[in-house]
C-alpha cells in the first residue's frame, strides 16, 4: 500500500488539486517564457515597444527613450529615432524634421534605416550628393496634430529643420470621432486604456487579451449594436483647426512645409473579407465605428489635409493610394510593413524633389 492510500480522501483530493495547480503554474511560465522569447527573436529584447518611451519632465509630452538600441529600434541622445544631430546645425546641412505617430516613427518596420524618413533623406541624398541631408524622426505612437504641435515647439524647432513634413490623421481620427460618439451616446470604454492589470506585467496575458478584443471588435463591425454616425463636417472641424495650427507653427520654424495625405490598409474596392482583416486594428482603437465610418473618416480627414495645404499654400504629397492595401505592405490597418515603407519613401521623395520650393532650399543650401 503506498503512503498515497493512507491518506484521507479529502487529502488526496487536496493533494490532487495542488498538484494539478503546480502544474498549471508551470505550463503559464513556460508559455510566457515562449512568448518572451519568441519577442526576443522578433524585436530583440523581452519587453514592448512601450518600454522604450518616457515622459519628458519639462514639456509633459510621452517621448521616446534617449540612446536605445532595441530590436531594430534605434534613438539618438535626445531621444528621436534619427542619427545623431549637432546643435547648432553646421553651415550647408539641408535638416529635415518628420511629424507624425507610430506611422511615422515606424516600430512596425525591421530597422532604423527601413523607415520611410530615413528612405527618404536616402533617396534626397542620391538626387543632390553634393548637399547633406539629415533628419529628425519626431514621430512618436499615440501623437496627434495638437500633440506634434507641442512637440514641435519644445522638441523640434531648437534643432533649426529647413524643412518640415507632417503626417497625420489615425490618431486624429480616434480622437475626435471618440468625441463625437460620446456626444451621439455610442462611445464604450476605450480599449486601449481598458486591458487588465495581469496584462501590465505578463505579455502573454497582454497578447491573449488583445487578440481577443480584436476579434470581438472585428465581429462587432456589422453588429446591431449602435454605432457612430459620421457627421464628416464635425469630424473634419476640429482636425482642420489642428493641422492649421500645426502648419502654421511649422512654416514659421522652417523653410518649406510638406503635408502629406494619410495612407491606409482599408479601402472602398476590397472584398468584405479583405475590408474586414484591413479595419482590424482601426475597430480596436474606435470600437463604435463601423468599416463604413472608417472608410469616410479617412476620406474626410485626407480632404481637410487638401485643403489646409491648400489654404496656407504648403506643399502638398498626395497619393495616398499609390501604396498598395494589402498585407505586403501594411502590418495591421495603417502600419507599414518594411515594403510599404520603401513605397511610401518614394511617394514622399519624388513628390519632395519636383517641389519648386524645395529645389529652391537645395539651391540655398549649396550655395552656404
Amino acid at each position: 500500500m503506498s503512503k498515497l492510500d493512507d491518506l484521507a480522501r479529502w487529502q488526496q483530493a487536496a493533494l490532487v488539486v495542488v498538484v494539478l495547480a503546480v502544474l498549471s503554474v508551470i505550463l503559464v511560465l513556460l508559455a510566457e517564457g515562449a512568448v518572451r522569447v519568441r519577442h526576443y527573436v522578433k524585436h530583440g529584447d523581452m519587453w514592448g515597444v512601450e518600454d522604450t518611451f518616457t515622459k519628458d519632465s519639462d514639456s509633459g509630452l510621452r517621448v521616446p527613450l534617449p540612446s536605445i538600441d532595441r530590436g531594430g529600434i534605434r534613438t539618438n541622445s535626445l531621444g528621436f529615432r534619427s542619427p545623431e544631430l549637432s546643435n547648432p546645425k553646421p553651415p550647408g546641412v539641408l535638416r529635415i524634421a518628420f511629424l507624425g505617430g507610430s506611422t511615422t516613427y515606424g516600430a512596425e518596420v525591421s530597422s532604423n534605416e527601413a523607415n520611410w524618413p530615413h528612405l527618404v533623406i536616402q533617396q534626397l541624398q542620391q538626387r543632390w550628393p553634393q548637399v547633406r541631408f539629415e533628419y529628425i524622426n519626431a514621430g512618436v505612437p499615440g501623437y496627434a496634430a495638437e500633440t506634434s504641435l507641442k512637440n514641435l515647439r519644445a522638441r523640434v524647432q531648437q534643432l533649426e529643420p529647413d524643412a518640415v513634413v507632417i503626417y497625420h490623421a489615425t490618431n486624429d481620427l480616434s480622437l475626435y470621432s471618440y468625441e463625437e460618439a460620446v456626444r451621439q451616446g455610442v462611445a464604450r470604454e476605450r480599449t486601449e486604456d481598458g486591458l487588465s492589470w495581469l496584462s501590465e506585467y505578463s505579455l502573454l496575458s497582454y497578447l491573449v487579451e488583445k487578440n481577443l478584443r480584436v476579434r470581438t471588435q472585428q465581429a462587432q463591425a456589422s453588429d446591431a449594436e449602435p454605432k457612430l454616425t459620421v457627421d464628416t463636417a464635425a469630424l473634419a472641424a476640429p482636425f482642420e483647426a489642428a493641422l492649421v495650427e500645426l502648419g502654421t507653427a511649422a512654416g514659421q520654424v522652417a523653410d518649406f512645409v510638406a503635408l502629406v495625405t494619410f495612407s491606409t490598409h482599408l479601402r472602398p474596392d476590397q472584398t468584405d473579407k479583405q475590408q474586414a482583416a484591413a479595419a482590424v486594428t482601426g475597430l480596436y482603437y474606435m470600437p463604435y465605428m463601423t468599416i463604413t465610418g472608417l472608410l469616410q473618416g479617412f476620406a474626410t480627414y485626407n480632404e481637410t489635409i487638401r485643403t489646409v495645404a491648400q489654404r496656407l499654400d504648403l506643399h502638398l504629397v498626395d497619393g495616398e493610394n499609390d501604396i498598395p492595401g494589402d498585407p505586403v505592405h501594411f502590418a495591421d490597418s495603417v502600419h507599414f510593413t518594411d515594403a510599404g515603407s520603401k513605397v511610401m519613401a518614394r511617394r514622399v521623395a519624388e513628390s519632395l524633389i519636383g517641389a519648386p520650393g524645395f529645389n529652391e532650399l537645395v539651391t540655398k543650401k549649396q550655395a552656404e
